[in-house]
């Protein structure tokens, strides 16, 4: 049904299909892409990279992150807003608004739709394109991935923590308990240091000369050695000639 009014013409833009309110949802493309996909304007997806030429956040370029088809808007990267609170929100933008300026060809549907009536050349390029961000799509999963087991792994041992100092301050006030010296032992250790300290002192003054021996008693002594060494040769000879004489 056609009409001229506003008020019927919005009834049907709201009470629409899916499948139809599907196709609404789209925007012109850059010049480059028109000239490439001989096309004017193509439905919007997740992942599209779009320039926003209207409003507040003109000439900002970034990705598109959600597509919502019941309230006819997308949410696009880096385009929020501030509430009271300071809490940010995105902010919903009319696709009439952008234009896209790199397709998502991660889709193999959306990639057959473009390559209809182009040339070889123009599907090869499409298909090596899509490849390449499948494997960038892939790697930018796995890099998300680490991130969030890294951030768990962080979270649990922030969660262990506690528990092991709670765990370990009874064993820590025992060791500190059994360390702990007396009250009255600092006073002791203080007389031990200076009667250290006075010892050397005490013992110097204590100390004797040792007396030196003349060299005539030394010359003494030898000569009363050798006297009695020679005594007892000569008593050890006459044993043995009296033992020869009785034999």
């Amino acid at each position: 049904m056609n009409s001229i009014q506003p008020r019927k013409q919005r009834k049907n833009l709201y009470n629409a299909p899916l499948h139809k309110q599907r196709k609404w949802l789209a925007s012109h493309l850059a010049e480059d892409l028109m000239l490439k996909y001989n096309k004017r304007s193509v439905p919007v997806v997740r992942g599209d990279t779009v320039k926003v030429v209207r409003g507040n956040f003109k000439n900002h370029v970034d990705k598109v992150r959600e597509v919502d088809l019941v309230k006819q808007v997308i949410e696009v990267e880096g385009v929020v807003t501030t509430k009271v609170d300071g809490s940010k929100v995105p902010r919903p933008i009319h696709p009439s608004n952008v234009i896209i300026t790199k397709l998502n060809l991660t889709d193999p549907r959306r990639r057959e739709k473009l390559e209809r009536g182009l040339s070889e050349e123009a599907k090869k390029e499409i298909e090596m394109e899509a490849k390449r961000q499948i494997e960038e799509e892939r790697l930018e999963e796995e890099r998300r991935k680490e991130e969030e087991a890294r951030k768990a792994a962080e979270a649990k041992e922030a969660q262990e923590e506690p528990e092991e100092q709670q765990a370990k301050q009874p064993e820590e006030k025992a060791a500190e308990e059994a360390v702990e010296e007396p009250e009255g032992k600092p006073e002791k250790v203080e007389e031990v240091k200076e009667k250290t300290e006075e010892e050397p002192g005490e013992a110097e003054s204590k100390e004797e000369p040792e007396p030196v021996e003349e060299p005539k008693k030394a010359e003494e002594e030898q000569v009363e050695e050798e006297a009695e060494g020679k005594k007892k040769d000569g008593g050890a000879a006459e044993d043995l000639n009296n033992k020869d004489i009785e034999g």
